[in-house]
């Protein structure tokens, strides 16, 4: 796993990330979830992890984290029982985003942990609850069965050809796989939007459907509801923007200061990519180029749709670095820059 092949400890990846090595371990053993995914993100990127790992652990982590009450509430009853560890051989590590010719390469990071097998430490009581929680989703999914066949004659499509309104895509959100996420992506794509066509929703989906909800001037709400699938069928807003060399020409200008470090933040935070979204647990969002949280937005007196221009976006971050001259605003990238050994 990641770990593993970085060769190196959990109090160094802690270090490097941002995070102590004691919650680190807790991580990757599958002891707890991290509230921010920025955690999973900086010591993903610490670890060398490639833009196709980013994505799958992002991935992992919103799954993760839709029951991470139960799994946080075990690891606070140890939080003192810390195997020891052993740093696998070191590797090469994957590349990621091509740089452009005058951009440095920031250092990558990869997540989640050995992958060894570990003894369960679910108590009883959560097990029995496991059980419970399992038995009821067994039910639903076989009436999910039942009814399945009764409803399929509706699935293909509207007398318009728009499959996103037939009632068999009501609706469109993250975990789901089929034919309405495909069209969702088609859609997505046919206004410029980069993301893979596999109908899988996942978070590069995610992200996408809530970029061009922003740019639609909708609600950010996380599914394809009506008013987003009438938007996408409408075909009027343009998803285009920046590519990511001239983005790092712009940050070179504006922050004259230390434009190397400048541009290998913002890589390591959205990859150079104007309509990154990273969404948060606690329901707030980090926009765009440098990642402005929502509570800095508020501060800049930005918005979310402001934070997709790069020009501003960039001139915002150089604000906030402004204010004491370091890249504090952005705790795990600036860690594992300094942290990262030159060689």
């Amino acid at each position: 796993m990641l770990k593993d092949r970085s060769g190196r400890g959990y109090d160094r990846l802690g270090k490097e990330a941002g995070v102590s090595g004691s919650s680190l371990h807790r991580y990757c053993s599958g002891l707890g979830v991290p509230a921010d995914y920025r955690v999973v993100h900086a010591f993903a990127k610490v670890c060398g992890a490639s833009p196709e790992e980013l994505r799958e652990l992002h991935r992992l982590w919103a799954l993760a984290d839709t029951d991470r009450d139960a799994p946080a509430a075990t690891a606070k009853e140890n939080p003192e029982r810390e195997p020891d560890e052993s740093p696998g051989p070191a590797q090469a590590s994957p590349g990621g985003e091509d740089p452009g010719p005058d951009d440095v390469t920031p250092p990558e990071i990869t997540p989640y942990g050995t992958g060894k097998p570990r003894r369960s430490r679910v108590p009883e009581k959560l097990s029995s609850r496991f059980a419970i929680i399992a038995a009821v989703i067994a039910v639903v999914l076989l009436a999910g069965f039942m009814w399945l066949p009764g409803s399929s004659t509706d699935d293909s499509s509207t007398a318009d050809g728009e499959l996103l309104y037939s009632p068999a895509c009501k609706t469109v959100s993250m975990g789901q796989h089929d034919d309405c996420v495909r069209e969702v992506q088609t859609l997505l794509a046919r206004a410029k939007g980069k993301l893979a066509v596999d109908g899988d929703f996942g978070p590069e989906t995610l992200r996408r459907v809530t970029a061009f909800q922003v740019l639609a001037g909708l609600p950010a709400t996380n599914v394809v509801d009506d008013a987003t699938k009438k938007a996408l069928y409408a075909q009027k807003v343009s998803m285009m923007t920046w590519p990511p060399a001239k983005v790092a020409k712009l940050i070179r200008e504006v922050f004259v200061e230390d434009p190397d470090t400048a541009v290998a933040v913002a890589r390591c935070a959205s990859f150079l990519d104007p309509l990154y979204v990273l969404p948060n647990t606690n329901g707030s969002r980090n926009w765009g180029v440098f990642q402005i949280s929502d509570r800095r937005l508020q501060e800049l007196g930005g918005t979310p749709l402001r934070a997709f221009d790069p020009e501003w976006n960039i001139k915002a971050a150089h604000r906030l670095w402004s204010a004491e001259h370091d890249f504090h605003d952005w705790p795990s990238c600036e860690a594992a820059l300094k942290s990262t050994p030159k060689s």
